[in-house]
């Protein structure tokens, strides 16, 4: 009698582990897997994209650019061939969001340091008054990193057009001033195919973490 019970409490244990661990691989295949949307034109708010592409519904990308940054090197699309990045819209005297989004970079910074994979990029809105040696000043008063963060300046019109065209990040400014940008508070995720991946308060912490946890899924990608 007790052989058999002993014979029955092994093939429960036994099927108890079993049952457990098909339980499990049901899950995890059922489970959703996290991904991170690719973003056109046609997802976004209309106030954020030039009017001349906000029909297109795929294959959008990051297009080529060359500015000047903080050490006054010439920047390209090179520099970040292969990489993930983070792209931001600011000028150096903002006394409302900018300074905000700047320490918030700064945590991002802080988090990629040791990730070769991964960089940041800032553009000024206002070209005309941030030149290289105020960029320098800015990034030393910030904690710059120069191998993995460039502030940048040059042509109003290029990167106006950037900022419409490419990372559909920033608003219209006044009808008479030509090229006239609002800057927004996003942080623009582009992945190493140079595809938007993902908008984000600049100003919030929470959604700066939310940031970071998702380069940390791309890299892996």
């Amino acid at each position: 009698m007790q052989s058999v019970l002993k014979k029955y409490a092994l093939f429960l244990g036994i099927f108890a582990v079993f049952s457990i661990i098909t339980l499990s691989l049901f899950y995890n295949a059922l489970k959703p897997q996290k991904t991170l949307p690719i973003y056109n034109p046609s997802d976004v708010n209309p106030e954020l994209v030039d009017s001349t592409i906000q029909y297109i519904r795929k294959y959008h990308t990051i297009a080529d650019f060359s500015f000047t940054n903080q050490n006054g090197k010439t920047i390209t699309q090179k520099d970040y061939e292969g990489k993930i990045y983070v792209a931001d819209f600011f000028f150096t005297t903002c006394g409302s969001i900018c300074p905000k989004m700047t320490a918030n970079l700064f945590e991002v910074q802080k988090a990629i340091a040791n990730n070769p994979k991964v960089m940041l990029l800032s553009y000024s809105v206002f070209p005309e008054t941030d030149s290289v040696p105020v960029l320098k000043a800015y990034a030393k008063k910030y904690g710059v990193l120069d191998h993995k963060w460039n502030l940048v300046t040059g042509d109003k019109k290029e990167i106006y057009a950037l900022a419409r065209k490419s990372y559909l990040a920033v608003k219209l400014g006044k009808p008479e001033a030509l090229y006239d940008m609002v800057h927004t508070e996003n942080f623009v995720l582009v992945d190493t195919k140079k595809r938007v991946r993902g908008f984000y308060d600049g100003t919030k912490k929470e959604e700066v973490q939310q940031l970071i946890e998702d380069i940390a899924f791309l890299s892996k990608e």
